[in-house]
């Protein structure tokens, strides 16, 4: 039987064959060489797979494929051995290919965890079930928030947020959000104390910047870079002037509050009896049920109207819920509230939160305004947290729990070198409690504003229900000028003998006939 050549029998190839020799069965003389002439080289299909890289280059940068002498096998065929292949060559001929360049890699849309925090409870379930998140109907809104906020960050999702900064005790803080009221929760940045020490940060201050997931073992989103604090670069942060450094003096420039074709003269009354400017100090005095909630809301829309580079926020502490969602859908300033089914502890939290953040603006030369209601019922959650001193004063007071409801309202102020810090704060009496009594006592002599609301004028529905007597603004004169001065006080001459009804629907009828009070202030010329 006849053998195979040697080169087919080793190598396992399907070469062309000798016809003659396997006819006759004898193989081809040792002696003869086979002619060598040119052939094209020819890969095999192990060889093309396993340098397909190669192939594709050398194709790119334009060169014929070489063409190579290749002996004759002993039967006559050819060669169909490949030869070694040059991995110098083939280097070569890859740096020689113009490279391709890569495709542009799409940029994912950052999204602002303050706007996640905005969004309806119904819209934020519907977008986190599209994410993909199990069980997304079952988890409460903050834990619905950081769910999606991690799903988000596996996919590439720049992720910003901003919060206002509590420092906790170990030195670390986290950014709370003003639309949960400042509630701790797993949604909160956390804030290094390398990064508290750098920009130099306290509490209540603003931040806005870049976060990160948390990392294994972590708990909570981090910030990773702040691009402003209280709304500049952190750079001007670190060298602001603390606010007690800074100087206060009396209130110069007057907050208008009268809207001009509004039928509500609630307002107005305010401007004429009490005029109101940037840092004052003000009490409204309010039995309960003589409209104390609705003069408030026209305060805060007036204030919005007339002065938009005001920053306001309304603090609602142990409101009824109700109260709070009116006051959220018809305000358009900041809401802060803690309602009467909320601890003590909580109450005083919130208004810590709310004080530290208004002296933060105002250390940036910012016009703060805060409208509290009620500081007797924040002064009644400071004496229930505070530790008993032993001196308990009439109607179950502690000796020492008004000490910080007295600073919070004493932080109000004009400053000389610019910004001021506005806190109008509402004070209950004749509720048939002996603390309310004492309360108001303690602070009626601090503000230097008072609006005092009579119980008769709201029986007889006749609002606002101003005691026109009992209200009025030290320094007035210097709120209004002169003229308007003289006016002020002819006006009370007038009104001084009436009665506190007679007198509130003498000049109601009297502002009825006229569109704004400078009109008002023409017609008494007249």
């Amino acid at each position: 039987m006849n053998e195979k050549p040697e080169f087919e029998r080793e190598e396992g190839m399907s070469g062309p064959r000798d016809e003659a020799a396997e006819a006759t069965g004898s193989e081809r003389p040792r002696g003869l060489r086979p002619i060598a002439r040119s052939v094209r080289r020819r890969r095999p299909r192990r060889e093309e797979e396993r340098v397909p890289e190669a192939a594709v280059a050398v194709e790119a940068a334009g060169e014929e494929t070489p063409i190579l002498e290749l002996p004759l096998g002993e039967g006559g065929e050819e060669d169909a051995t490949p030869p070694p292949v040059d991995e110098a060559e083939i280097a070569e001929a890859i740096a020689r290919a113009p490279s391709a360049p890569p495709p542009p890699r799409e940029e994912m849309p950052a999204i602002n965890l303050s706007e996640l925090k905005r969004r309806p409870p119904a819209e934020l379930l519907r977008y986190a079930e599209e994410l993909g998140i199990e069980n997304a109907s079952t988890l409460k809104k903050s834990d619905l928030v950081f769910a999606v906020l991690k799903r988000l960050a596996e996919t590439g999702v720049p992720i910003f947020g901003e919060g206002v900064l509590e420092i906790l005790q170990d030195g670390f803080g986290f950014l709370r959000s003003p639309h949960v009221n400042y509630v701790a929760g797993p949604d909160d940045i956390y804030v290094s104390p390398s990064q508290i020490r750098r920009f130099g940060l306290r509490t209540g201050d603003i931040v806005q910047g870049q976060v990160r997931a948390p990392k294994e073992g972590e708990r909570y989103f981090a910030l990773l870079r702040a691009t402003s604090i209280n709304f500049d670069s952190p750079e001007v942060a670190r060298h602001r002037v603390h606010f007690d450094n800074l100087t206060p003096y009396y209130p110069t420039e007057k907050l208008k509050l009268e809207i001009p074709g509004q039928k509500d003269l609630s307002t107005r009354v305010i401007d004429i009896v009490a005029p109101l400017g940037k840092g004052q100090r003000a009490l409204i005095v309010a039995p309960p049920r003589t409209g104390k909630t609705m003069l408030m809301q026209n305060i805060a829309h007036a204030i919005m109207n007339n002065h938009p580079e005001v920053f306001l926020i309304v603090l609602l502490i142990d409101e009824r819920p109700e109260e709070v969602t009116d006051m959220q859908r018809t305000v358009r300033g900041e809401v802060v509230s803690s309602t009467f089914d909320e601890p003590a502890s909580r109450h005083v939290q919130v208004a810590e939160m709310v004080i530290e953040k208004a002296k933060r603006l105002v250390e940036h030369n910012r016009d703060v305004v805060i409208l509290l209601d009620s500081i007797t019922r924040l002064a009644r959650a400071y004496n229930t947290v505070v530790p008993s001193s032993g001196k308990v004063l009439t109607g179950g007071v502690d000796a020492n729990a008004l000490q910080r409801p007295k600073r919070f309202f004493g932080a109000a102020r004009n400053i000389e070198d610019g910004g001021s810090l506005t806190i109008i704060a509402t004070a209950l009496i004749d509720t048939g409690s002996r603390m309310d009594e004492v309360i108001f006592e303690e602070f009626k002599g601090t503000g230097n504003s008072e609006i005092v609301l009579d119980r008769r004028l709201a029986d007889k529905r006749v609002f606002p229900a101003i005691d026109i007597n009992k209200s009025g603004t030290r320094k007035e004169e210097l709120l209004v000028d002169r003229a308007t001065l003289s006016r002020m006080w002819v006006l009370r001459r007038i009104l001084s003998p009436m009665g506190t009804v007679d007198a509130m629907e003498f000049l109601l009828e009297k502002m009825k006939f006229t569109k704004t009070n400078e009109e008002f202030w023409q017609s008494m010329n007249a």
